[in-house]
């Protein structure tokens, strides 16, 4: 894929993006942004197909669900099948959407669809990086502010002697989620950038320990 043929493309899904209303602060465009900005660098490191990545990642939350909508767990499938139909009226090459609409349904977390392809991990790597280290912390802190959780449970904030609960407070999500995504990366380019945010992430909430007790 020539570097024109990415400028065209990138112009036509930056164009749709922006036109999509965030279902919380951790999803808006610069979220997208940032993953097409890791999708792309691992795509060449891992030397993956950039006609599946480049569309699958920025058009992987072209459906936007709330997290605590039923409908949850098919967002991705729902985007997936969005982003298709997009691509066709677009009249993008019909032989990568098959590959792109599986790299989207298997990006989502909470879908857990297994990667089938390079590009598929790739995407996934990509979307997940956005939920770690500096970056993970300020989406995760606007998103709980955003459903009016507390900073912390009132009882044993950091999880020592309970199940982590994040619908009870934002910190929980550390320990339902982010806290496990370190060993769920499947490209080497992804593993070595995601060792230093988790251990940044775990530094922080050391740090917050400390100040609160």
């Amino acid at each position: 894929m020539s570097a024109a043929t990415v400028a065209h493309w990138e112009q036509v899904f930056e164009a749709h993006v922006k036109t999509i209303e965030a279902a919380d602060a951790g999803h808006d465009i610069s979220h997208i942004k940032r993953v097409v900005k890791s999708a792309k660098q691992f795509c060449r490191e891992e030397q993956a197909n950039m006609w599946v990545v480049l569309p699958a990642a920025w058009l992987h939350d072209c459906v936007q669900v709330s997290k605590d909508s039923p409908l949850r767990t098919q967002a991705s499938k729902l985007a997936a099948d969005h982003a298709v139909e997009l691509l066709t009226n677009w009249q993008y090459p019909e032989v990568y959407l098959a590959d792109i609409h599986h790299a989207i349904v298997a990006h989502s977390f909470s879908a857990k669809v297994t990667c089938q392809t390079l590009a598929a991990q790739v995407v996934q790597d990509a979307d997940r990086m956005d939920a770690l280290g500096a970056i993970g912390i300020c989406r995760t802190l606007l998103v709980g502010a955003g459903f009016g959780n507390p900073l912390t449970f009132h009882e044993d904030p950091f999880c020592y002697h309970r199940a982590a609960n994040d619908q009870a407070a934002i910190i929980d999500h550390f320990y339902t989620k982010l806290l496990q995504l370190k060993d769920s990366f499947q490209t080497q380019s992804a593993r070595q950038e995601a060792d230093k945010r988790d251990a940044f992430m775990r530094l922080f909430l050391q740090q917050l320990e400390q100040e609160m007790t």
